[in-house]
């Protein structure tokens, strides 16, 4: 039997991949969110926490001998990076009045301030999947405004699709506590004190600066 020593967004994948289940049915066998089985394929690198790992732990060992043997197989060759830069990320930027949205992350044993965002499957719209991901993260239900512009992200290597939105209804709820820890309005000017200004893109400081 394989030892995991630590389980990466990587190595959940590929036991996913052994285990020959959909990303719903996975989700379904950790117990957990099909959201969150979405950013561990978009953020291969990630190491999950602890109860996350124990989790994991227990699916590896429960899985038997031959899905065991087919994850060892998987994990010796190096994941292709080509790969982890094809991944589309939509990034939801949402306005109300004077605030915009943001959501806490965990993840690599630190808390991360970020704009709520999902994973962009195969043929779907990004700009839907920014609206649908804020609504399951926040419960804030919003309407894009523009596409303010797409990069390869410098940290994740994913490419990265950001819209900015407006706020319809809903108030802020952390309503994916396996991931995040919590939601929140915060003043726009006040944006750098919970995102560095040099890891915001620059055409979303613009984009604030012009709706103030």
């Amino acid at each position: 039997m394989e030892l995991v020593s630590t389980w990466t967004g990587r190595t959940a994948c590929l036991l996913q991949q052994a285990m020959r289940l959909t990303n719903e049915a996975f989700a379904e066998r950790l117990g957990i969110s099909e959201r969150t089985i979405s950013r561990w394929h978009a953020n291969p690198g990630m190491t999950h926490r602890t109860e996350v790992q124990q989790i994991l732990d227990i699916a590896y060992e429960e899985a038997g001998d031959t899905v065991q043997r087919r994850f060892a197989l998987l994990l010796r060759p190096p994941a292709p990076r080509v790969e982890a830069q094809a991944l589309r990320v939509a990034i939801a930027v949402v306005l109300r009045g004077d605030e915009v949205l943001l959501v806490c992350r965990r993840g690599d044993g630190e808390l991360r301030w970020q704009f709520p965002a999902g994973m962009v499957k195969p043929g779907a719209d990004p700009s839907t999947v920014a609206v649908q991901e804020t609504h399951g993260e926040t419960g804030v239900h919003c309407t894009i405004r523009e596409q303010l512009g797409e990069r390869v992200h410098p940290v994740t290597g994913v490419v990265a699709c950001y819209f900015l939105a407006d706020h319809l209804a809903g108030d802020a709820a952390n309503l994916d506590p396996l991931e995040n820890v919590d939601a929140s309005w915060v003043p726009r000017s006040s944006l750098t004190r919970f995102i560095p200004q040099e890891q915001i893109y620059q055409p979303i400081l613009e984009a604030l600066e012009a709706s103030a």
